[in-house]
């Protein structure tokens, strides 16, 4: 396995269009993504990255949405993805639509992105599977260059690792296809081979412990000593040797 980490420099796409067929990826994934969007709450819903901010969340109940990207799109803030501009804990909802597939730390994007989180707030990761037919390109030399070989691809057990380690429940884990040549196509294959399917989605949830110990708590969890029966009373009966004896 390689490691997360790479000198490699990628650049990003900006539009989906720019990926072949990048259309048909954009609508798949606002499909497969909308059930859950109403289930999301709170004040702040971040995009990271172009990609992130041409998925449609309009059905989120989360009524700031805004984007972070390194070229500052219209209405959005401009910043790096590895040093959020934002206080930590200030954010509802990082969505990262193949952000971490154009990363040269994908470990790094994560950390940011679980430091402005506050807690108990979702993550949404989503990427190209590695184990899919539009995965296999990548074994063909000349398709390194093009789009959307020219990212990486991380398989669905790898990312819920990295989450697993940042203390994240898994709340959505699925994989689909999308048929480049027909529109909403990919049903039959998404449901009866999903670990085939070209697209990964996770969605997680933030779970943060306290540190600070509750002492009622330790008082409830603490063993007591308990004095057993019948040893005062048979002690006092004790009658003292007769020295005399």
């Amino acid at each position: 396995m390689k490691p997360a980490k790479t000198r490699q420099i990628l650049k990003a796409p900006d539009h989906w269009e720019e990926i072949p067929w990048g259309d048909f990826y954009r609508e798949a994934l606002h499909q497969h993504l909308q059930p859950y969007l109403g289930k999301f709450y709170g004040f702040h819903l971040l995009k990271i990255g172009a990609l992130s901010a041409a998925i449609d969340t309009e059905e989120c109940p989360v009524s700031h949405q805004f984007t972070v990207s390194p070229d500052g799109l219209p209405g959005g803030v401009a910043g790096n993805e590895m040093r959020l501009p934002f206080l930590s804990k200030s954010i509802d909802v990082c969505f990262l639509a193949h952000s971490l597939s154009w990363s040269q730390d994908p470990h790094q994007v994560l950390r940011e992105a679980d430091r402005v989180l506050i807690d108990d707030g979702w993550i949404i990761l989503t990427g190209f599977n590695p184990y899919s037919l539009l995965g296999a390109g990548k074994l063909l030399p000349w398709l390194h260059r093009r789009l959307p070989w020219s990212g990486r691809m991380f398989s669905q057990g790898r990312m819920i690792d990295w989450l697993s380690i940042l203390n994240y429940e898994i709340i959505c884990r699925k994989s689909f296809q999308v048929v480049p040549w027909r529109r909403n196509g990919g049903k039959i294959m998404t449901a009866h081979l999903p670990v085939l399917g070209c697209m990964n989605l996770l969605i997680a949830r933030k779970r943060t412990y306290p540190l600070t110990p509750n002492r009622s708590a330790l008082s409830a969890g603490r063993p007591r000593l308990r004095t057993a029966v019948n040893v005062t009373r048979q002690c006092s009966e004790v009658k003292p040797q007769d020295t005399d004896k």
